[in-house]
């Protein structure tokens, strides 16, 4: 099993940033691909951003690309998402995922490992 510790959630202002963590542990492996996750209340859990288990290959939705980046620290076992130009939809709970699989999936179903996912609040 993996375990996965989101934190960096928070309450900011449109126009601020926030920079979230996600700490895997347990049976990790360098190699895991990571995905960042966000559900608002009574939506569904969308996809934000994927990175590759080597941080080469990213990929974003299109509602965040140009302002949220993902990076990761191989070393720590961790993967940042740093989210600039804030803006009150972006207000949600956002987990870090992890799937057992490769590539750079897209979709909720692919993942196996969750974390519990930090809250993110955009105010006007």
């Amino acid at each position: 099993q993996v375990q996965l510790v989101e934190s960096g959630g928070g309450l900011v202002q449109a126009g601020g940033s926030l920079r979230l963590s996600c700490v895997a542990s347990g049976r990790t492996r360098t190699y895991y691909t990571m995905g960042w996750f966000r559900q608002a209340p009574g939506k569904e859990r969308e996809f934000v951003a994927v990175i590759n288990w080597s941080g080469e290959m990213q990929d974003y939705a299109d509602s965040v690309k140009g302002r949220f980046t993902i990076s990761r620290d191989i070393v720590k076992n961790t993967v940042y998402l740093q989210m600039n130009s804030l803006k009150p939809e972006d207000t949600a709970i956002y987990s870090c995922a992890a799937p057992r699989g490769g590539g750079m999936p897209r979709r909720v179903y692919e993942y196996d490992f969750w974390g519990q996912g930090t809250q993110v609040t955009v105010s006007s």
